[in-house]
């Protein structure tokens, strides 16, 4: 998939992208939007074509997939019983947006207050809404609030299942908030889920804005590892790849942006020589910027599976087996419907913890079947099950070299649950789980619970289940962070310029400060849209004076 032939000798363009995914894809086709720039994208992995990717409900086979993810793992966490846990990065047109789980969510409107606290000058609320509206073309969302008009097709699924109102009403009955559009102006609360699913097929960055962008003309892809930035100086002017058995360099005349993660683009900050100076000089990389956040800050979302056992025959369960896989692919290959055009996650809640949180710090996703995320080990009987954990740990790892070569797979540890509260939030978000499955709505169908097993009750037991069986969102980000220029932690500047260098930007998810509330697909293309305007020196869109739902009894109640 590319966009014409190239002469290998002079290979250039007036923005070189690294990473197709997400912001990569949004930054692509903005860039080129006016017809007056060239846009070069380097992408290692190949096409989104097939199944796997485009079928929704075949999410969990890509994951895993080394032709399709860069198959990362942690160090052993320390704080996780020594576990080394997985953590996939897209290694695919499209990139991670290629093989998420397709759940669209933008954040909470504080999220981005507290970015502009932390010293992301213009990413506030007020500033980021209006590039979420243009970047997106609502199904069904809040009028006024959502955009109607942009390259991303945001639906719901069909919600057939009535497991899926049982615990929307279980929510309700345990006096929390129900919301009719998560992403509009009221987050809090349980409601319907959204997804980046168009017509049956999964809606990526790359559907929504990379094919077009070829198509337009003014972007082609280059496949190719992207082995470090060509510095002249302290200026960006090309970015070194590898194809094949060949190096070369694609150069830019204007700048260089990363966009290749929050695992990879630290990475080729610090084989560039910009990152902290000690251990660049530990790998024998000579240092062009001392920028010691680069690869700290290192956030994720952990989430546990309450498994219940359900009393009615209505789950995925009974469609687990060859017969209906077999039934549902042939319907969603031949006309785009059923059982394969969704992801199956119908149901989501956000609550707040306790009394004194001002906005929502859990995150639910309800699935109608109880299964690991990867699809392996099914419970052995129908089932449902709520993903639940915080949403904003005080834990933060970091990503380093484990050598200067380029192909070497960099050194990653979360140091998940390593902070104190980060343990008694976590029993909290267990015990509330129960709560709301205890309720009348899902009594006709909540049998026994499947895990951690209601057996298990004092912190101490809890704690057990949590270090054994909590899992990785799959939401890895701020290891380039965004800040003050004064701030030494910070890498880039408000306007997504690496501080220290020029002609070089990093636009992904790797410059959150802070993690948001939810899935990161959102922000993450948000930004690459955002960082568009700042590249062209355009006048940003009209701040938004929408003010967001507080819950009013925030100070006194968790509900």
């Amino acid at each position: 998939m590319s966009g014409g032939a190239i002469d290998a000798e002079s290979i250039q363009a007036d923005y070189v992208i690294v990473g197709s995914g997400s912001a990569g894809s949004a930054l692509a086709y903005r860039l080129s939007e006016d017809g007056k720039n060239s846009v070069i994208v380097i992408e290692f992995g190949g096409t989104d074509i097939g199944p796997f990717i485009q079928m929704p409900a075949a999410l969990s086979y890509p994951m895993g997939m080394s032709i399709y993810d860069w198959g990362f793992e942690t160090e052993a966490e320390p704080h996780m019983g020594g576990r080394t846990m997985a953590c996939p990065r897209g290694k695919v047109i499209g990139g991670s947006s290629s093989i998420n789980g397709m759940i669209y969510v933008r954040g909470h409107a504080k999220d981005f207050d507290t970015w502009e606290e932390m010293g992301a000058k213009g990413w506030s609320y007020s500033d980021v809404l209006p590039y979420y509206q243009r970047l997106e073309t609502s199904h069904g969302g809040e009028e006024g609030v959502r955009g109607n008009s942009g390259p991303l097709h945001v639906t719901r699924g069909p919600r057939d299942n009535p497991l899926y109102d049982a615990f929307v009403q279980a929510g309700s009955e345990a006096g929390f908030e129900t919301t009719i559009d998560y992403n509009g102006s009221k987050q809090e609360g349980f409601g319907a889920f959204e997804q980046t699913v168009y017509k049956g097929r999964r809606w990526s960055a790359a559907s929504a804005y990379l094919k077009p962008a070829i198509k337009r003309g003014g972007v082609q892809v280059i496949k190719g590892f992207a082995r470090k930035v060509v510095l002249e100086g302290k200026k960006a002017v090309g970015v070194e790849i590898s194809r094949g058995s060949t190096v070369q360099t694609i150069h830019a005349r204007k700048e260089v942006i990363l966009a290749a993660s929050s695992i990879n683009s630290p990475k080729l900050l610090m084989l560039s020589g910009i990152g902290p100076a000690k251990h660049l000089k530990e790998m024998g990389i000579e240092v062009v910027a001392d920028r010691p956040g680069v690869g700290a800050n290192l956030q994720d979302h952990l989430e546990l599976y309450v498994q219940q056992e359900c009393l009615q025959p209505i789950t995925l369960y009974s469609k687990l087996n060859l017969f209906w896989k077999a039934l549902i692919g042939a319907q969603w290959l031949f006309f785009k419907t059923g059982d394969g055009a969704t992801n199956h996650f119908g149901s989501t809640g956000f609550i707040r913890s306790k009394a004194g949180v001002q906005y929502p710090d859990i995150q639910y996703h309800f699935l109608p079947v109880a299964i690991r995320y990867d699809g392996k080990a099914a419970a052995k009987s129908h089932g449902f099950q709520a993903h639940v954990g915080p949403m904003r740990s005080k834990s933060r790892g970091r990503v380093e070299l484990k050598s200067s070569d380029p192909y070497a797979k960099p050194s990653i540890l979360f140091n998940y649950m390593s902070h104190e509260d980060d343990w008694s939030d976590f029993r909290h978000c267990i015990r509330i789980t129960r709560e709301i499955f205890g309720q009348d709505a899902m009594k006709p169908y909540s049998g026994r619970e499947i895990q951690p097993g209601s057996d298990l009750q004092t912190d101490e037991e809890l704690d057990r289940v949590i270090r054994e069986h909590a899992e990785s969102a799959y939401h890895p980000c701020g290891t380039a962070r965004m800040g003050r220029i004064d701030d030494k932690m910070a890498v880039v500047d408000p306007e997504c310029r690496v501080i220290g260098v020029e002609n070089l930007r990093v636009a992904d998810s790797s410059i959150f400060p802070q993690i948001t509330n939810g899935n990161l697909n959102a922000p993450s293309i948000m930004v690459g849209e955002k960082a568009a305007d700042h590249i062209l020196g355009k006048q940003m869109l009209p701040k938004s004076n929408l003010e967001p739902w507080i819950n009013p009894n925030w100070q006194t109640s968790d509900r």
